[in-house]
């Protein structure tokens, strides 16, 4: 007991000067092309200049958040959540913190948060596509809105993909009851454990911090026959970097350091068409999922340590608010 005891002491007094020389390394390090990356399969990142500079910027802040979270762990160790947009940069940004922290002499690992929905990702879009029209069709039913002539129009707008166009109410008023009713439904259903199993990912971050040398984490790729998990080493780790939209959500309790990259929908829409993404980039039902998940980011905002804009500013809460006139 005594051996382990001073085991854990002298590594928890090793990284504790890493930490005090880590921001000033950071600042000297030159970043490769190819830096490793987090672990959704088939994911690409593609590392920019304004990447490198947001990530710069971020590092000594972290460090400061680092010193008091992992000195209060037994191991030495933290979990650094960062969030944002659907392509605001986090796959980026998380890589090359855990890249600096690594030159700095911190061990640090990045997981992807989109390993772990409850479906993969056609599915996962479809069910959020159904959950949005079963909750329109209700909302009419609820609202006397009903009938064959409406449900007709509703169904010729669905094949057409264009059925969360909230132009159409301005002919057919009725059609707002449709589009309220599938908003809420469609809210109720983003970033919550109906479409992801945040018990597992805070499971997988606890057992970090209490010390697990070895962590079994899911893959997800775009086919129903193509999942597994990995064992991963975590015996050299002190930091886990979990890169995530929701990295900042309620539903989980073991996130020490959120870090948010703050952006607005259009930002986000126009990285993500850099990125190929799936589906109908620019479609309403599109920008209404993004629209929703903004305004959860927003709503947990109060809860991140680090803040930056997308012009590269580190903001405290306070002048966050301001921009969203909270």
């Amino acid at each position: 007991m005594n051996t382990q005891y001073n085991r854990i002491s002298a590594n928890a007094e090793a990284v504790k000067e890493k930490l005090e020389k880590a921001a000033e390394i950071a600042v000297k390090v030159e970043i490769p092309d190819d830096i490793p990356h987090g672990d959704m399969p088939g994911d690409k990142i593609e590392i920019g200049e304004s990447h490198i500079a947001k990530a710069k910027t971020i590092f000594p802040h972290l460090v400061k958040e680092l010193k008091e979270k992992m000195a209060a762990n037994p191991y030495s160790r933290a979990v650094v959540a960062v969030c944002g947009g659907s392509g605001v940069g986090k796959s980026e940004i998380a890589s090359l913190l855990s890249y600096l922290l690594e030159q700095a002499g911190i061990g640090s690992y990045t997981m992807s948060g989109d390993n772990y929905p409850h479906r993969i990702p056609m599915y996962n879009d479809a069910e959020r596509l159904h959950v949005f029209r079963e909750g329109g069709i209700r909302r009419m039913v609820d609202d006397g809105v009903i009938n064959a002539e409406n449900v007709a129009k509703v169904q010729e707008w669905q094949k057409a993909e264009d059925d969360a166009n909230a132009a159409h109410a301005e002919t057919d008023t009725w059609f707002k009851s449709y589009l309220a009713g599938g908003r809420e439904a469609l809210n109720n259903y983003l970033g919550t454990p109906k479409e992801t199993d945040f018990e597992e990912v805070d499971q997988i971050m606890k057992a970090f911090k209490d010390g697990a040398d070895t962590l079994f984490l899911k893959r997800m790729v775009r086919d129903e026959a193509s999942l597994w998990y990995d064992g991963v080493d975590m015996s050299g780790k002190q930091v886990l970097i979990v890169e995530w939209t929701h990295g900042n959500s309620d539903y989980m309790s073991q996130v020490d350091i959120p870090v948010l990259l703050n952006s607005t929908p259009a930002e986000t829409l126009e990285h993500r068409r850099s990125r190929n993404r799936d589906g109908k980039l620019d479609s309403p039902f599109t920008m209404m999922v993004l629209e929703l998940e903004q305004n959860k980011l927003v709503d947990q905002a109060r809860k991140a340590k680090i803040i930056i804009t997308k012009a590269g500013e580190v903001i405290n809460y306070d002048e966050f608010k301001k921009l969203y006139n909270i």
